[in-house]
């Protein structure tokens, strides 16, 4: 299998404060990763590294195997999926929920020049079909509730037919019935072989779907755990990255973590 990112020792400084310390990682074919840690970790700052929208003071970085400072990050880009909160800012409030499907196309966020043939279209169309808010096409971006929102955006994350895609925090401000929805989507995503290699950002092992592989727990910037998902979420390993004693179990394919009480 081939490496879909290659992190050797990256670093990221800014101003006086260190983000990533030092992070080593490999993500191959075939792998679903969830990067967990608490505040601060550095995980949004490792998902700029992955999608090619931030460069290492520090270390090499091989995204797809293109070296960041060495490739034309434009070009990379469109073939990575993105969804994540701050991303989700850039996106117009007024742009049609079909549009903002669509310009992922050209990795741009709004409609304006750009050309798009039939086959761009139906595969947006198709694409919020399967997540269930094809009815929401002609409805403009900021009149949508956060659930729908997150849907569009997992749908605007695969129209490019990426190679990796990167899910930061998808279920952060969904209720309880749409975070269980959500699992529920990405775990048959993750199940389908066909699918591209996903890392998704979470702070709680509740978030985690079904069909994901592997851990990378970060805590102040560094990693304190990498690898297969029962070799990581155990209860020694989450209590020294959270800092409080925790107790980490698996029913099925799920996981719960809470507090220790002995």
């Amino acid at each position: 299998m081939g490496d879909v990112l290659d992190l050797i020792g990256v670093t990221v400084v800014r101003g006086e404060s260190t983000l990533l310390d030092g992070v080593t990682w490999t993500v191959r074919e075939g792998e679903r990763w969830v990067v967990l840690g608490p505040n601060g970790a550095g995980k949004t700052t490792l998902m700029q590294i992955a999608g090619a929208r931030l460069h290492p003071t520090k270390g090499s970085a091989h995204v797809l195997g293109e070296r960041l400072g060495e490739v034309d990050v434009f070009e990379l880009r469109p073939r990575i999926g993105l969804s994540s909160a701050a991303f989700a800012e850039s996106l117009p409030s007024a742009e049609r929920v079909a549009d903002v499907v669509l310009t992922a196309a050209y990795a741009v966020s709004g409609r304006w020049r750009e050309e798009y043939d039939e086959l761009d279209h139906q595969r947006s169309k198709d694409l919020l079909s399967a997540f269930g808010v094809e009815h929401l096409a002609d409805r403009t971006f900021g009149t949508l509730s956060e659930g729908e929102r997150k849907r569009v955006q997992l749908a605007r994350s695969l129209m490019t037919d990426p190679e990796l895609v990167l899910l930061d925090e998808p279920a952060a401000g969904l209720d309880l019935g749409g975070r269980e929805t959500l699992v529920r989507d990405l775990a048959e995503l993750a199940g389908d072989r066909r699918s591209p290699v996903m890392i998704l950002v979470t702070h709680h092992v509740e978030e985690i779907p079904p069909g994901f592989t592997h851990a990378l727990l970060l805590r102040a910037g560094s990693v304190i755990s990498a690898g297969p998902l029962d070799e990581v979420l155990r209860d020694d390993v989450l209590t020294s990255a959270f800092a409080v004693p925790l107790q980490v179990e698996r029913r099925g394919d799920r996981w719960t973590a809470r507090l220790r009480v002995d």
